[in-house]
C-alpha cells in the first residue's frame, strides 16, 4: 500500500485562535462530481445548507495550498488540499480570565475557570481554553496535553510546540502524572474519612450523566479525604487512581456527598441558562510529575478559592 504523503502546511493563519478546516477530496470512482463545487455543496450543505457553502465559494472562503480562493467551478481532482474557515456560533463569554501559573518554551501550566471548555467542541469554539490561551499569548501551535470537563476549574498541561506534544501526552496516558482535586459537599459527621472508592462506572454517548455498574468489574477508583468542615459543608481532597468520566463527581454523589452546585449528580437539571453564579464546586488542585525532557520534578497548584472554603 502506498503511504500518503504528509499534507501540506494551512496556508491560512489561525482565525480567534483557531485553525481553518482542513479538507482532501477523496477519491471519486463512480464520477459523481465533475467540480468542486459540487463535491462541497454535497459534503457540507446537509450541515449548513447548499446556499451557504456557495456563498462561501463566492465570497472565496475556501482556498488551495497556494493561499488562493477556488473558484466552485474549477474540475474536481481527487487528492487535492482545500482549506476554509467554518462560521463560528456566537458565544457567550465566559466569566473569569484564564492564569498562567507556569510558562517556558515547552510548556503553558493554565488556571482554567469554570465552565470554560478546554478545547473547541460543539457549541463551545472561541469560548476554549485553548482558543484564548492561543490569542492572549501569541502560541498558535498550543495543544493541551489532556482534558478538564467544562464545569470544572482548575490546572491544564498544555504544549507550546507540536514536536513535544507527544513526550507530555505520554505523560497522562501511562498515569505518570499524579493529580488531586479540591470539591465542596456536605458534611458527614458519620462517615469515615478517608476512604479509596471503587466501582464500574459507564457513560452511554448521548447521556448526560455517568452511571455505576452494581456487582461490576471496578474500572474507576478514587481516595477521598476531609480537609475542612464548616456548618453542614466540607472541603475534600480528591485523587483519581483512574481516569473514567465525571469520576469524583459519581463517586462522591455515591457516598451521599454530591459535589456544590452539580447540575447532574444525584439529580440531572433540565437545560436551560447556565447559571454562572452557581459553579460546580469542583477544582483541579495540583498536578505532579517528571519533567520528561529535563528530569526535573514538577509541582504546580491551581490559585483558585472553592466557594469561600479555600
Amino acid at each position: 500500500m502506498r503511504r500518503r504523503s504528509k499534507p501540506p502546511a494551512s496556508p491560512l493563519p489561525q482565525r480567534d485562535g483557531i485553525d481553518a478546516v482542513r479538507v482532501r477530496l477523496p477519491e471519486d470512482p463512480e464520477g459523481a462530481w465533475a467540480t468542486v463545487g459540487e463535491h462541497l455543496v454535497g459534503r457540507y450543505g446537509a450541515a449548513v445548507g447548499d446556499a451557504r457553502v456557495e456563498a462561501m465559494l463566492r465570497e472565496g472562503r475556501f482556498v488551495g495550498a497556494d493561499g488562493r480562493a477556488v473558484d466552485g467551478a474549477e474540475p474536481y481532482a481527487a487528492g487535492r488540499y482545500l482549506w476554509f474557515h467554518r462560521d463560528f456560533p456566537a458565544e457567550e463569554r465566559v466569566p473569569g480570565e484564564v492564569g498562567v501559573v507556569y510558562r517556558d518554551e515547552r510548556i503553558v501550566v493554565a488556571d482554567k475557570p469554570h465552565f470554560l471548555a478546554t478545547m473547541p467542541r460543539g457549541g463551545h469554539v472561541t469560548e476554549t481554553l485553548l482558543a484564548r490561551l492561543r490569542r492572549d499569548l501569541g502560541l498558535p501551535e498550543l495543544q493541551p496535553a489532556h482534558r478538564l470537563d467544562r464545569l470544572t476549574a482548575g490546572l491544564v498541561l498544555c504544549v507550546v510546540r507540536a514536536e513535544d506534544r507527544g513526550a507530555y501526552q505520554t505523560l497522562f496516558r501511562d498515569r505518570a502524572v499524579r493529580k488531586a482535586y479540591e470539591a465542596v459537599a456536605p458534611y458527614d459527621p458519620e462517615l469515615t474519612l478517608p476512604v479509596t472508592v471503587r466501582s464500574r462506572i459507564e457513560k452511554e454517548r448521548g447521556v448526560l450523566a455517568a452511571r455505576e455498574i452494581p456487582g461490576g468489574e471496578p474500572n474507576a477508583e478514587s481516595r477521598i479525604d476531609l480537609l475542612a468542615h464548616r456548618g453542614g459543608l466540607a472541603r475534600y481532597h480528591l485523587v483519581p487512581e483512574t481516569g473514567r468520566t465525571h469520576q469524583l463527581r459519581v463517586h462522591m454523589n455515591a457516598l451521599g456527598l454530591p459535589i456544590l452546585h452539580d447540575p447532574l449528580y444525584p439529580v440531572v437539571r433540565e437545560d436551560g441558562p447556565e447559571d454562572f453564579g452557581r459553579p460546580l464546586q469542583l477544582l483541579a488542585r495540583s498536578l505532579v510529575f517528571t519533567d520528561p525532557f529535563t528530569g526535573e520534578p514538577r509541582r504546580f497548584l491551581s490559585r483558585r478559592p472553592l466557594n469561600g472554603l479555600a
